[in-house]
């Protein structure tokens, strides 16, 4: 339950963080990656059953 979560909260700073959007045009693909990076632990982390 707690996985799901994450993983939707994830998914959403990953869209808020891409540079096509006004507020963070200038931010470049830093912001993206890193949450993106994350996002697949956390998968990993929950398709093994450690979540």
């Amino acid at each position: 339950m707690i996985s799901t979560i994450l993983i939707v909260l994830l998914i959403l700073l990953l869209i808020g963080s891409l540079p096509n959007w006004g507020y963070s045009a200038d931010w470049g693909y830093g912001p993206g990656g890193a949450v993106g990076a994350v996002l697949a632990v956390i998968i990993v982390l929950a398709l093994l059953g450690r979540i």
